[in-house]
């Protein structure tokens, strides 16, 4: 799907207006509701398409995050062949007791997979525990940035944001 095409896609499917309660603590009156452009396989697929090209040289694993990363990442997965690392919020406190689960991640490159990005406090607070455990993390990969200060918040931990729409981009599509 062409890049303009998508981002006119994903606004339809996904910009929804009203009050809303982002993870930042924000109120805001517009929202794109991840879930409505990842429950379309055409769309992943093409989202997928499309972000699989972002994607820095040397990459061991993508680092799912919980919960809107995870569709994203084995959609990227199931298209270049790169396996996929979940990143849980917390550890779970049975079965292997892991934050991160799918394969060992010390001494690995992880491409961070996320869904929206506002202020990217999820992004900072998991890289920090992937680093903690030997995990190298420089680069998040995103489909929306809600332009929210996201970027500037991840470059104070050393991680780069890429996103593959900004909120601005899939207005003006």
């Amino acid at each position: 799907m062409e890049r303009r095409q998508l981002a006119k896609s994903i606004y339809d499917a996904a910009y929804i207006t009203g009050e809303f309660l982002l993870r930042s603590g924000k109120i805001s009156n517009e929202y794109f509701d991840k879930y409505r452009f990842e429950a379309r396989p055409e769309l992943l697929s093409a989202i997928a398409d499309a972000m699989s090209e972002l994607i820095p040289e040397g990459i061991d694993y993508l680092a799912a995050l919980e919960m809107g990363g995870i569709p994203i990442a084995t959609a990227i997965s199931l298209k270049t062949g790169i396996p996929v690392v979940f990143v849980r919020k917390e550890a779970k406190p049975y079965g292997t007791c892991k934050f991160a689960e799918g394969s060992e991640v010390a001494g690995k490159k992880l491409l961070i997979i996320e869904d929206v990005v506002t202020s990217g406090g999820q992004i900072v607070i998991s890289t920090k525990q992937l680093r903690e455990i030997g995990a190298v993390v420089e680069t998040a990969l995103c489909v929306i940035d809600r332009q929210s200060g996201g970027v500037q918040n991840l470059a104070d931990s050393g991680i780069k944001l890429v996103p593959l729409f900004t909120m601005d981009e899939l207005k003006k599509a």
